[in-house]
């Protein structure tokens, strides 16, 4: 894995030119010169962590159903990519057709079956607001990265901060990241010294902001403090240089092709 700062990590895979959120997405990413990736995670019925972003199959899936209701196999039957090759004419492909929900598990998988698929794996919560749903998703995805040994490699990142304390709870050990974005951020928080103490009160190691939050005060703080700072989702290849500049710990991006472009030229 490259070492050099910043981290480009694929934004549900490389998303701009592959079915978001799949295994081919993540190969084409890594394939395309990013040091990881980002997915999302939510519950399945029964209880297995599935990597799908929306809540409902309405948009990938192009059909009724809400993840929750279903099955982690009956999720993984799912075609949620020829959504993509219809949206994208231009870049459809033929085994984009081919590709299915995958559990966690799986994903995590296919990062180990590979020696060349050494990367940073950003797994992100989507938690509603039951509190026994979001530790029953905690419990899993930790038990999910250590059963694959998978700690030094993951960051498990969420907009509920409260969830990432429970990951901290269940493991210190486990790597977390604060997301943070204007429409989802209260107003009281949304001061840089506030951000910043509440990510320290979750034991959160990273700060994952929106391109809009990314203020050279905010990450300079957050670097005081010992966190690392990371922005999503950014697509404009001068990123790189102001990342370089800011001293941004990665930069997440729906077109790893680019920006590793723009980062051998930086």
């Amino acid at each position: 894995m490259n070492s050099s700062r910043p981290l480009i990590i694929g934004h549900r895979g490389a998303s701009a030119v592959a079915p978001e959120n799949t295994l081919a997405a993540f190969a084409r990413a890594l394939d395309e010169g990013a040091d990881g990736v980002e997915l999302d995670v939510r519950l399945a019925r029964d209880g297995v962590p599935v990597v799908i972003h929306d809540a409902t199959l309405r948009r990938t899936g192009l059909r009724e159903g809400i993840v929750a209701e279903m099955t982690s196999a009956e999720l993984g039957k799912i075609d949620v990519g020829s959504w993509f090759n219809r949206a994208n004419p231009r870049l459809a492909r033929p085994e984009y057709a081919r590709q299915f929900i995958p559990t966690l598990d799986q994903v995590f998988l296919f990062f180990n079956e590979d020696p060349s698929r050494e990367a940073t794996i950003y797994v992100e919560m989507k938690t509603d607001r039951a509190l026994q749903s979001s530790n029953e998703l905690a419990h899993s995805v930790a038990q999910s990265i250590n059963e694959f040994e998978f700690r030094s490699r993951v960051v498990v990142v969420s907009f509920n901060l409260n969830a990432l304390a429970f990951i901290k709870q269940i493991d210190a050990g486990i790597c977390t990241g604060a997301l943070f974005e204007p429409r989802h951020t209260a107003r009281k928080l949304m001061s840089t010294r506030r951000m910043i103490a509440s990510v320290i009160e979750r034991g959160a190691d990273e700060i994952l902001l929106h391109r809009l939050m990314a203020t050279r005060n905010l990450v300079r703080c957050a670097l005081e403090n010992g966190i690392r700072p990371v922005v999503w989702t950014v697509d404009d290849s001068k990123w790189i240089r102001r990342a370089n500049a800011l001293g941004l710990h990665g930069v997440i991006t729906n077109n790893p092709s680019k920006m590793a472009a723009a980062h051998g030229q930086a």
